[in-house]
């Protein structure tokens, strides 16, 4: 089974925290250049040396909100100019504002559309000549969607979360069939998983008296997961990096739970 990526250059956007940067540093870890953008400027410069330290590729981190097309636009031909290729992309996002329904108004549909859909939009636009002509050598390029297991079973207090992605997995089902065979494009979708901002929710939930410490915050955010606990940021990096390498040749146009379980409709 194939899963180097020695030679390629892979593209991570929101790469310098949470389920980005996890995909990021298994993506280095497999051997690629790897090239991240973030708003903060702390973030990227303790990712940098994370990637560093991690493989043996270069390494990219740019200051850049993937709100702004240029911003995107400008992340992509850095890239490229860097590691002179660019065979893989993910695109990551942080989350839109949770909320019920009647407590959601227009601008924040809006930007949660911008955030979550037209990043991936530009990117993938503005990267696919390069991932088409990297696909030369006969190994498709790839573009994996991290998304957000509410596309398949709504998630109560998410609406925007729960209604807006699903744009993203209609995105990469079509992508995946008008660019194959040269590109293939997957979406993951991942469960709860301990990042750094779970971390500071549970710990802040310990500071009100929401919870006696954080093994039982941890516990409570683990509830109704079959394999009674949340995942490890690396368990999704693991499988954004095989979706990204040859080990997974035959696969495109899939949407792959990483949840632990917790997802009960089909």
């Amino acid at each position: 089974m194939d899963s180097t990526l020695d030679g390629r250059a892979a593209l991570v956007t929101a790469g310098s925290a949470g389920l980005g940067r996890a995909s990021a540093l298994e993506l280095a870890a497999a051997g690629a250049d790897v090239a991240v953008c973030g708003r903060t400027a702390a973030h990227l410069d303790d990712t940098r040396e994370a990637l560093r330290a991690t493989g043996n590729g270069d390494v990219l981190a740019v200051e850049a909100d993937i709100t702004d097309k240029g911003a995107v636009e400008g992340f992509v031909d850095r890239t490229v100019d860097e590691f002179d290729r660019l065979d893989h992309v993910v695109t990551s996002a942080g989350g839109p504002p949770s909320g019920p329904f009647l407590d959601t108004d227009d601008g924040d549909w809006y930007r949660a559309y911008d955030l979550l859909v037209m990043s991936a939009v530009r990117t993938t636009r503005a990267a696919y000549p390069h991932l088409a002509e990297a696909a030369d050598d006969g190994s498709a390029s790839t573009v994996v969607n991290i998304t957000s297991r509410s596309v398949q079973e709504v998630i109560d207090g998410l609406v925007l979360s729960n209604s807006v992605r699903r744009a993203v997995i209609g995105l990469m089902k079509t992508q995946a069939r008008e660019f194959a065979p040269e590109i293939r494009v997957n979406a993951v979708l991942p469960g709860a998983h301990e990042t750094d901002r779970i971390g500071d929710l549970i710990e802040q939930s310990v500071e009100r008296g929401a919870f006696a410490d954080y093994d039982e915050g941890r516990a409570e955010w683990s509830e109704g997961i079959p394999l009674e606990r949340m995942g490890r940021p690396e368990e999704l990096g693991e499988a954004v990096a095989w979706l990204s390498s040859p080990a997974s040749s035959y696969v495109t146009g899939t949407a792959l739970a990483v949840d632990g379980g917790s997802t009960r409709s089909v």
